[in-house]
C-alpha cells in the first residue's frame, strides 16, 4: 500500500496529476469505499487491502469532467470496464493516469459472516489465513473460502490497459464461470420462473446495482424519469420488480464485463450477475466468444453485423 501512496504523492507534487482516485477507510475497518484525494494530507486516509473490491472505472466518468488528470488505481478486472467505457466515449484516456495494482482476489464480508463470525472488530490477512478479532474471541478462516464469487471465476491477472504497474497478482480462478448458468438452463420454465421470482421479490429498489454498474452510464436513466411511473421506488406489483432488472440486463447485454459489482453491493444478496452471465454465455454461443472490455477498439457482436450472424430463429430455438 505504501508504494501506491508514494506514487500518488510523487505525481501530485510534480503537477502531473490533479487528483487521485482510490479507496479510503469506511465506517468499519473492513468496509473501504472509493474516494478522491487532492493533497498529500488527504492521502493519510488512503487504503488498499483485501477488501478494496470496488471497481473504480465508473468514477472516471465524473473525473473526466474535472480539470486536469486523475490518477486511478485499477485492478486487472477493472481495466475491462475502463476499456468498455473508452469504447463508449464515456471516459477520457488523456485525462487518466492508470496505475494497475496487483490483486490476489478480494474478500466478502458477507461470506465471512455466513461462517458464523459475529461482532467483528478487526480482520488481518496472514498468508492464506484470515485472523479475525471479534467481541466474542478470535477466529481463523481460510482466505479462499471467503473470496468474492467473481474472484473464483477471475478473467485473469493481466491488466488490459495501464500506464504503469505496481504490485503482484495471484491467480484465484478455480471454478467454471458458467456452471450456475448451466444449472439454471436445465430447469423447466416453471422452475426458472419460481427461482427468479423468489430472488427478485427481495429487491427494495435501492438502485445500488444500477449506480455501481460501469455499463449503466446513461446521463439520465429511464428509471429516474418523472414522465413515467418507472421512477417509483416501491414495487407496486410483481411485474415492477421484474421489469427493473430485466430491462437493465438487456440494456447491458454485450457490454457487461462481468465485474460482479451488481451482486457485490446488493443489500439483499440477489445474484444479479446471473442475468448478465446468461447473456454472456448466449452471445458466446450465438456469435462466437467475446469478452467485453478486452480492448477499446473491437466492436461488440450486438453492435456489428456479419453474414454469419445467427438468424432470429436460431436464437428463439435456444430459448
Amino acid at each position: 500500500m505504501q508504494e501506491l501512496i508514494n506514487k500518488s504523492k510523487e505525481l501530485l507534487a510534480s503537477g502531473s496529476i490533479n487528483r487521485v482516485l482510490g479507496w479510503k477507510a469506511g465506517d468499519l475497518s473492513y468496509n473501504p469505499e472509493p474516494a478522491f484525494f487532492t493533497s498529500e494530507e488527504e492521502l493519510a486516509d488512503f487504503i488498499y487491502d483485501d477488501f478494496c473490491a470496488a471497481n473504480l472505472s465508473k468514477f472516471m466518468i465524473e473525473a473526466a469532467k474535472k480539470e486536469g488528470k486523475t490518477l486511478v488505481f485499477l485492478k486487472p478486472c477493472d481495466t475491462y470496464s475502463f476499456n468498455q467505457l473508452l469504447k463508449e466515449h464515456r471516459v477520457d484516456r488523456e485525462k487518466a493516469y492508470i496505475v494497475g495494482v496487483g490483486c490476489s482476489g478480494k474478500l466478502s464480508t458477507t461470506k465471512i459472516k455466513e461462517q458464523g463470525v459475529k461482532g467483528i472488530t478487526k480482520i488481518t490477512t496472514n498468508g492464506d489465513t484470515l485472523e479475525i478479532a471479534t467481541l466474542y474471541g478470535d477466529k481463523s478462516l481460510n482466505r479462499s473460502d471467503v473470496l468474492l464469487e467473481r474472484c473464483h471465476v477471475c478473467k485473469g491477472k493481466e491488466h488490459r490497459i495501464y500506464d504503469e504497474l505496481i504490485g503482484e497478482s495471484k491467480e484465484t480462478s478455480d471454478r467454471d464461470k458458467f456452471k450456475e448458468v448451466e444449472m439454471l438452463e436445465k430447469m423447466s420454465p416453471e422452475e426458472k420462473f419460481a427461482f427468479f421470482q423468489q430472488e427478485l421479490s427481495k429487491c427494495i429498489r435501492c438502485n445500488a446495482c444500477r449506480n455501481v454498474c460501469p455499463a449503466c452510464s446513461c446521463r439520465k436513466c429511464v428509471f429516474d424519469s418523472d414522465k413515467f411511473d418507472s421512477a417509483q421506488k416501491l414495487n407496486a406489483n410483481s411485474f415492477e420488480e421484474k421489469m427493473f432488472h430485466i430491462i437493465r440486463a438487456f440494456h447491458v447485454a454485450g457490454r457487461c464485463t462481468d465485474c460482479g459489482e451488481c451482486s457485490r453491493v446488493c443489500p439483499e444478496g440477489i445474484p444479479l450477475h446471473l442475468f448478465n452471465r446468461k447473456f454472456i454465455k448466449d452471445i458466446d454461443e450465438l456469435y462466437g466468444e467475446f469478452r467485453a472490455g478486452e480492448d477499446a477498439e473491437t466492436v461488440g457482436p450486438l453492435t456489428s453485423f456479419t453474414f454469419d450472424d445467427a438468424e432470429p430463429q436460431e436464437a428463439v430455438e435456444r430459448g
